[in-house]
């Protein structure tokens, strides 16, 4: 009985100092626990703002009149974090979601095309006239049409001049002269030679044809007629001679161009021509022509300006082939023109552009976007020129930049950029202008109203009449026609502004 009792003790013991273990195990965890790095703590909501950038926040969560959830501002995203740091901080999954799209600044040669309407014109230097040096009347047309196309050396028309037929006579008489005083002496026979040389040099003068000379000095028998022929190959472009008539020295008879070439002559606005040189690439289109695109150059820029178009006009030599090209055509012309040295640019859709200044959003990576004003110079085709405040390399935003504005308290961020910024507010305000002015008239269905506003002094603006869009419908309720109100409005895009809050 008793080594029962003390086998039970025992066991007793065994049970007992095992517990106390497994207890003590337990009651130990805790300091284990501290001793080890701490979980991450979970992100503070101070408030939740409006999805639209209005002025408007709640400390709970909550709608806006579109249905649209308000977005949360966790601890750390607030303006007074993002104006100490002069950085804008979202979230990553927040820049996917607005599908924020970076590039880089680098260098580049900008294009930049000049478009100007032009019409086709017969090249200066392959028009050609006919017209006599001497009186006479129109014996026979060979050719009697305008248009009709001749080949060079083609017979266009035959004259009879009486004095030209008297020219003749005097210098074959001057030649058998000549011959006739053979025998007789040398001061004799160089007089008449003398004679006629002069009477030769009479018809050359004018601008008899060659076989025809050569005939009178071989026969020295004058002929009645004189056919003029063409002296290129080409168009009859105009045609005055009709049979019969009475012509006077220096009358022109035809006109007969050569169409293998042809200039086309642009009207370029004052404003592009500094950026318009010879030697520029030209890209013309011809109305009856739509699918045909002609490559040509710029030969010359004239010196002269058309006041009353305040145009230049630019000249395109072309060639013509088969002859499309007709005279007097109209053409749309497309020049490239810009700087030929690489310059460093970003795209244009980077600049949000308020008005009094320029601003670029720098990506520095994690949901980091720091706010940089920059200065602007040429711009090309969707790019334009940074001369201050970007690096090459740099990454900018191009896609969502008014969706960041929207996001995250910009203005507090973009204040640092000024000479003397102001301590940012403790709840976030919306980037934008403020007016006062009268409603004019309102387009529930397209979302704008018609403001009468006064001066905008952000954005150097005097009084006028303009159409603004609202953020969202429930604003037109407080744009009523006749309403005096008070708003702030922002630029969601080039030329787009859009009003965000409204006041009476």
């Amino acid at each position: 009985m008793k080594a029962n009792t003390l086998l039970a003790a025992a066991v007793a013991a065994t049970i007992a100092a095992g517990a106390g273990y497994w207890f003590g195990q337990r009651g130990h965890t805790p300091q284990t626990a501290s001793a080890a790095p701490e979980p991450t703590k979970q992100r503070k909501v101070l408030y939740y703002r409006n999805p639209m950038g209005l002025p408007d926040t709640s400390p709970v969560p909550k709608k806006d009149p579109m249905g649209m959830d308000y977005v949360p501002v966790y601890e750390g995203e607030d303006s007074a974090a993002a104006s100490a740091s002069g950085q804008v901080r979202i979230s990553t999954e927040k820049v996917q979601k607005l599908g924020v799209r970076t590039e880089l600044a680098s260098m580049r040669t900008l294009g930049q095309a000049v478009r100007a309407v032009g019409r086709v014109e017969p090249d200066e230097r392959h028009v050609h006239v006919i017209s006599p040096k001497f009186e006479g009347y129109v014996e026979r047309l060979h050719v009697n049409v305008t248009g009709q196309p001749v080949a060079r050396g083609q017979p266009l028309f035959e004259v009879y001049s009486p004095e030209l037929v008297a020219a003749q006579r005097e210098y074959a008489i001057a030649m058998q002269g000549t011959q006739a005083m053979a025998g007789a002496g040398a001061e004799a026979q160089a007089g008449m030679k003398q004679l006629a040389e002069s009477a030769l040099a009479r018809l050359r003068n004018w601008d008899l044809p060659p076989e025809h000379l050569a005939a009178l000095v071989k026969n020295g028998e004058p002929r009645r007629t004189v056919t003029f022929r063409s002296p290129v190959g080409g168009i009859v472009t105009e045609k005055k001679a009709v049979q019969g008539m009475r012509f006077m020295p220096g009358e022109m008879l035809y006109q007969v161009t050569d169409l293998s070439a042809v200039w086309v002559v642009a009207e370029v606005n004052e404003q592009d021509l500094g950026s318009v040189r010879s030697g520029a690439a030209a890209a013309v289109r011809i109305n009856a022509y739509p699918d045909k695109a002609l490559q040509g150059r710029v030969t010359y820029v004239y010196p002269t300006l058309k006041a009353e178009t305040r145009t230049v006009p630019v000249r395109i030599e072309l060639p013509n082939p088969g002859g499309l090209l007709k005279p007097g055509m109209f053409a749309q012309v497309e020049l490239q023109a810009g700087a030929r040295t690489q310059v460093l640019a970003v795209p244009d859709s980077a600049v949000i552009d308020s008005g009094t200044r320029r601003i670029v959003l720098v990506d520095k990576g994690e949901g980091r976007f720091e706010p940089r004003e920059v200065k602007t110079g040429a711009r090309g085709d969707n790019f334009v020129q940074v001369l201050e405040g970007v690096k090459e390399g740099e990454r900018v935003v191009v896609a969502a930049n008014f969706l960041i504005d929207a996001e995250s308290n910009l203005k507090a961020a973009v204040s640092g950029l000024g000479p003397a910024a102001s301590p940012a507010p403790a709840a976030p305000t919306a980037v934008g202008h403020k007016a006062s002015g009268t409603v004019e008239a309102v387009d529930a269905k397209a979302g704008t109203v018609t403001l009468n506003h006064g001066p905008v002094p952000t954005l150097k603006w005097p009084a006028m009449t303009m159409e603004f869009k609202v953020a969202n419908s429930g604003l037109l309720a407080h744009l009523q026609p006749k309403a005096k109100v008070n708003v702030e409005f922002v630029e969601r895009g080039a030329g787009e502004w859009v009003i965000t809050s409204v006041q009476h």
